[in-house]
């Protein structure tokens, strides 16, 4: 999700401590750090084995999936399937739902696999309701004003995000560098790439524009207040064709951190990872700062919303396959602006990176859950020997 924020309302505001202030919501007065029961998510795992997509438990709950999901995905209501674990921590197939009334008609199991529904609301790639002040643990503001060389995991965006009275961000996730050592800033293609129409603004995304820090939304949209960091890069947005919504911008020299550092979570390990049911993750976004969760679905089949402008109205509706499901009750892990952040084991040192939240629930209930591309898959849109700066 990219945060949005209407240009109108800063001028009534006069500051950007009151823009601050109209980014809370989701209101809790629990710290996105603190663990929390997720529903309906997965029982404890009581497996000793790993449940990732090698698994032979797994991957004949995928083929039981994949052999139903184009009827469930036809029928009014459904926005997405994935594997993971019912109640009782057995395999089964997970269907996400715009509302309650989409369960009606909806079978109790699939070839002998429970199929347990979860009420998500519609799945967006940006927007959705307002999130918290960002701080992450030990005081860290992933929307304040870096000096160059920056780390991530912390809001930046398009230079020229402002369209139709609103100006937007997302979070500047992580560094990779290709086969010649070029390193590049790694978010998602709609924050970084998404203005495709002259629309409100009259331009659209092209190589060559600056990718600044921070984000639009948090210097009063008024990009002189930012720094450039990258600039967009020639087939740098992998959508709307792709499989995956990742951006990439090629750093400008002595603007990032050549470590890859991220606020709060530091230098990751240059090695990935697959995701597996269960998963401990963690990760650093421009809304909710440093937040943690499970991964709790594989292999999902997820219909997510865009649009082609920071505020242009609906564009298109994107179908992804083979995306992680990670749980987000109240939007503690995934909201407005936290978009492009990398999703990264919970460990304490050099942890590798999972995937890339691009998109999640409009319901910041118990039931939210947020949605990455699996790493692997978005190194490899790129080629080129393409991989994660680090140690």
């Amino acid at each position: 999700m990219r945060k949005q924020l209407h240009t109108r309302v800063l001028l009534l505001a006069g500051s950007l401590a009151a823009v601050a202030v109209i980014g809370l919501g989701c209101g809790d007065d629990r710290s996105p750090n603190a663990p929390e029961a997720q529903a309906p998510a997965s029982a404890p795992v009581a497996h000793q084995v790993v449940l990732d997509v090698a698994n032979p438990d797994v991957q004949n709950a995928i083929t039981i999936q994949e052999q139903h999901t184009e009827n469930l995905m036809a029928r009014s209501g459904v926005v997405g399937t994935a594997v993971g674990l019912d109640s009782a921590g057995e395999m089964a197939v997970k269907v996400y739902l715009e509302d309650e009334s989409a369960m009606n008609g909806l079978p109790a199991d699939l070839d002998g696999l429970n199929v347990v529904p979860v009420v998500t609301g519609k799945l967006v790639a940006r927007g959705g309701p307002p999130g918290g002040m960002g701080m992450g643990n030990g005081g860290v503001n992933p929307q304040a004003p870096q000096a160059a060389p920056i780390k991530l995991g912390t809001s930046g965006g398009w230079r020229y995000d402002l369209a139709n009275g609103f100006c937007c961000s997302g979070t500047l996730g992580g560094l990779i560098e290709d086969g010649g050592g070029t390193q590049y800033v790694l978010s998602n293609w709609h924050v970084l790439y998404a203005d495709i129409v002259n629309g409100g603004n009259g331009i659209t995304a092209q190589a060559g524009d600056p990718v600044i820090q921070p984000g639009m939304i948090d210097i009063g949209c008024n990009a002189n207040n930012a720094i450039n960091v990258a600039t967009l890069v020639s087939n740098g947005g992998s959508l709307p064709s792709g499989n995956v919504d990742a951006g990439i911008a090629a750093v400008i020299p002595g603007q990032v951190a050549s470590d890859g550092e991220i606020l709060e979570i530091g230098v990751l390990s240059s090695q990935t990872v697959g995701a597996f049911v269960g998963q401990a993750v963690k990760k650093m976004g421009r809304t909710t700062g440093l937040g943690r969760g499970n991964v709790d679905g594989l292999n999902a089949n997820v219909s997510i919303t865009y649009e082609n402008e920071c505020a242009g109205g609906v564009a298109f509706t994107k179908t992804f396959t083979g995306q992680i499901i990670i749980t987000n009750s109240r939007c503690k892990f995934l909201d407005g602006g936290d978009s492009g952040s990398l999703v990264v084991e919970d460990v304490t040192t050099n942890p590798r990176t999972v995937g890339l939240l691009f998109a999640g629930s409009t319901q910041c209930n118990k039931f939210a859950i947020a949605i990455a591309n699996p790493i692997g898959d978005v190194l490899s849109h790129y080629g080129g020997g393409m991989q994660m700066v680090g140690n």
